[in-house]
């Protein structure tokens, strides 16, 4: 068997030299110009490394970039702060003087007539507190325990009962409903003696707002605190 196929083999095989180049030449070639083409992208490609326009030649973006630039009549108009916000009427606030009245009219922007004025007060004059009469004077008296209101309760106090204490050993006050012993407080007051007195046997609320309404009575006189006024 195996003599068998020796021979039948060898009776298929090329018996010559010559016949191995028809063989090859019948083989199919495979086109190696294509393959470069493909690769390489051909004769034409470019061989540098230049990155390619953007946006492309002919995009949207160039072609509408080569159209004439819009003139100024064209544009939006923008209103300036004096076109949004006119100025106000006549007289201005420049021309005007600081408490000189501006020209009657409508629309005008002059503060009331009440405050064209300043407000006339009387020149106050501090007097001369004796030594050791000043407000830390004070101060230390309040805390130093000893009895500035002269009752032993806080009392209901009548605009009658208020009449009687107004002499200088004696003085009371009633200011915003309180009724207060000013007789310790008398030697101590900035604008003197004579000053408080006005008020002593009687309701100095109004006088006190005219005078020095910024002070803090409450806690100038909470040691001298008598009472409450009320009605008779």
């Amino acid at each position: 068997m195996t003599s068998f196929l020796r021979s039948w083999l060898s009776s298929q095989a090329p018996t010559t030299s010559a016949d191995v180049p028809s063989i090859v030449e019948a083989s199919p070639v495979l086109n190696t110009d294509d393959d470069d083409e493909t690769v390489h992208g051909g004769d034409d490609a470019p061989t540098d490394d230049a990155p390619p326009a953007f946006p492309s030649l002919n995009s949207a973006q160039r072609v509408g970039a080569s159209k004439p630039a819009r003139t100024d009549n064209a544009l939006p108009r923008v209103l300036t702060d004096a076109q949004l916000m006119p100025p106000p009427p006549v007289p201005s606030l420049a021309s005007r003087s600081l408490g000189v009245p501006a020209v009657s009219g409508a629309g005008s922007l002059a503060v009331p007539p009440s405050t064209h004025k300043p407000p006339a007060s009387a020149k106050r004059l501090k007097v001369a507190l004796a030594p050791g009469h000043g407000p830390l004077d004070w101060a230390n008296l309040k805390r130093s325990g000893q009895d500035l209101r002269g009752v032993d309760t806080l009392l209901r106090v009548t605009p009658a009962m208020l009449k009687e204490h107004r002499t200088r050993e004696d003085a009371w006050s009633a200011f915003n409903g309180k009724v207060y012993n000013i007789t310790p407080y008398l030697p101590y007051h900035p604008g003197g003696e004579k000053e408080l007195m006005r008020v002593a046997g009687r309701d100095g609320s109004k006088l006190f707002a005219l005078t020095h309404a910024w002070v803090n009575l409450d806690y100038m006189l909470d040691a001298c605190l008598v009472g409450f006024l009320v009605p008779e």
